[in-house]
């Protein structure tokens, strides 16, 4: 019998129920996978609590690694007893699933399932931050915020292995050290300091070109201030809540500052950007230039409890579900 997490109602993690699911044949284009590991991520979190919108009931979760089991019609990119991983394509939570063969990538021997797990989505949107919309150099200095979280954690390594300044800001005294070993030159420990005075002091007035913001509310606007003339704002998650609706007008009179507000499926569209995307991953992670730590593991069935360690903001790096 397989299992899923499945959602009936929005709402507390106590609506992630533990069930029996049947999962069908696969169709053309697409193949049966057999999770090996699953990860978890603040995403599964906004689909939780209805802010980003699914049909109920749904399956959450959108990464993992596994084993190709059987394939459908016009399969070609892989075969059955391909180990694989994916990120964006929500269903994860569930010992087995059915996935589109053309968003999965072939698993290299040098990375190991629960690693793919762990870094798919937050690996890939590390890509298109620091690789797609700002394209990180040596020489510049950015602003990373929740600097140990699991993006965190990997931009910090990344941006620093292309001889970048990073700066972070980080709830505690414990997270400004894990951040400062994987590559953070300057934690910020907020709960005591002003990012922004920082930021200014470290940057000796100059400021900075580039913030990349996963928290949203309680950041967005201070972290404005953080950029210089023509900087980019990259808000990219919102764990704190929505960005309030704000007076354009603002960007202009602090140096005709530019905010985006990306999501990681616009950057691997394409089957060529997906396995482009990966391949820069799987190399600075393979290369140790990247080490991906998985500092927390959950059985699937206890996402619940996963969920709430989440939001309670007392997890670092990567959180994996075993399966």
């Amino acid at each position: 019998m397989t299992h899923a997490i499945r959602v009936h109602k929005t709402g507390g993690p106590e609506m992630l129920h533990w069930e029996a699911i049947t999962v069908p044949e696969p169709g053309p284009g697409e193949v049966r996978l057999r999770h090996t590991a699953i990860g978890l991520n603040f995403i599964d979190v906004y689909y939780r609590t209805g802010l980003y919108q699914a049909p109920l009931p749904f399956i959450p979760g959108m990464e993992g690694a596994g084993i190709i089991e059987a394939v459908g019609p016009a399969v070609h990119d892989v075969a059955v007893g391909d180990r694989v991983a994916y990120a964006g394509l929500i269903g994860g939570y569930a010992e087995e699933r059915i996935a589109p063969a053309s968003r999965l990538v072939k698993l290299p021997d040098s990375i190991a399932d629960e690693t793919a797990a762990a870094m798919m989505l937050q690996g890939m949107t590390t890509h298109y931050l620091i690789r797609k919309i700002y394209p990180v150099a040596p020489g510049d200095t950015i602003l990373i915020h929740a600097a140990a979280g699991g993006v965190g954690l990997i931009l910090c390594q990344w941006a620093s292995s292309l001889s970048a300044t990073v700066i972070g800001t980080v709830s505690t005294d414990e997270k400004a050290a894990l951040a400062k070993a994987n590559g953070c030159h300057y934690p910020i420990v907020t709960s005591r300091e002003n990012f922004v005075a920082r930021v200014a002091e470290i940057t000796n007035g100059k400021k900075l070109p580039v913030v990349y913001d996963s928290i949203g509310r309680d950041t967005f606007i201070q972290s404005l201030d953080c950029l210089r003339p023509r900087g980019i704002m990259v808000l990219f998650g919102q764990s704190s809540g929505p960005v309030p609706p704000f007076d354009l007008g603002i960007l202009a009179s602090k140096g005709s500052l530019m905010v985006t507000r990306p999501t990681m499926g616009h950057f691997i569209a394409s089957r060529e950007e997906l396995t482009g995307a990966a391949s820069e991953l799987f190399d600075v992670v393979g290369s140790g230039k990247v080490n991906i730590a998985v500092n927390q593991h959950f059985p699937l069935e206890k996402a619940a409890d996963a969920h709430r360690a989440l939001e309670a903001r007392t997890t670092t790096g990567s959180t994996v579900f075993t399966v």
